[in-house]
């Protein structure tokens, strides 16, 4: 897929591919040394895609979804990653899924809820990390049980050991990796939703910008870019989503 000078202009408006990285989700992405460049599918999707305009790439790096979201929606950063949610949509033209990741409950050994099903019900309290893909979902389909918001999604099980929460959702594998540092927790069986992880680019970039990107997310999914780097950085519990 070539790259004409009017779409490079257009994603790389400073003369650099300013990508917004999270690290709120360590499937995607995770820091790197003191000083040095994150790691992760994410960061080399963005190294890929930088190569492909052939400009420098810059990574604008946060600690939650919610602020990843907000500076490409502010043309502060030029593509991000983010789970696909309509309320996104308004400023970020999102590609279709480039991987797929599980989201579950955690609860207490002692907890009486054994099943997803179970969670929303009156008096029941959940915590999940403030504007992640499970807040916004939950914000919507949880009719019965309150929400209680962590900082981030890394502080989920941190807010919901500390407040005695009922039940903390998020990414399968942050949760588990948190559980460990706790004893007497485990997880729900199974997920209560499916997130799909997909590149965007702001809304002003114009059509044409969104549908190369889109084009950019197939062709690495096709090639095998994606599993490649999903098995370089041996991630688990996350799969490579179909042809969109």
């Amino acid at each position: 897929m070539a790259m004409d000078a009017a779409l490079v202009k257009a994603f790389t408006p400073t003369g650099v591919l300013r990508a917004s990285i999270n690290l709120g989700n360590p499937i995607l992405a995770k820091a790197g040394p003191p000083g040095g460049e994150p790691t992760g599918v994410s960061v080399d999707l963005a190294r890929a895609f930088a190569q492909r305009l052939g400009v420098p790439v810059e990574f604008v790096v946060f600690d939650t979804a919610g602020k990843s979201v907000q500076a490409v929606s502010d043309d502060q950063a030029d593509i991000g990653f983010f789970a696909i949610d309509p309320l996104r949509g308004a400023g970020i033209a999102f590609t279709a899924a480039y991987v797929l990741i599980e989201g579950c409950y955690l609860v207490r050994d002692s907890s009486p809820i054994t099943r997803n099903e179970e969670v929303d019900k009156a008096g029941v309290t959940v915590t999940v990390g403030l504007g992640s893909a499970y807040d916004l979902y939950l914000s919507r389909e949880l009719q019965h049980a309150s929400i209680v918001r962590a900082p981030s999604s890394p502080a989920v099980v941190e807010t919901f050991v500390a407040q005695k929460i009922d039940v903390a959702a998020g990414v399968k594998q942050q949760l588990e990796l948190d559980a460990k540092k706790h004893t007497g927790l485990r997880l729900l069986p199974g997920r209560f939703m499916v997130i799909q992880q997909a590149m965007g680019t702001p809304r002003t970039r114009g059509e044409a910008a969104a549908k190369a990107l889109h084009l950019f997310v197939e062709e690495m999914k096709a090639t095998g870019f994606v599993a490649g780097a999903l098995a370089d950085h041996k991630i688990e519990g996350a799969s490579v989503a179909p042809a969109g």
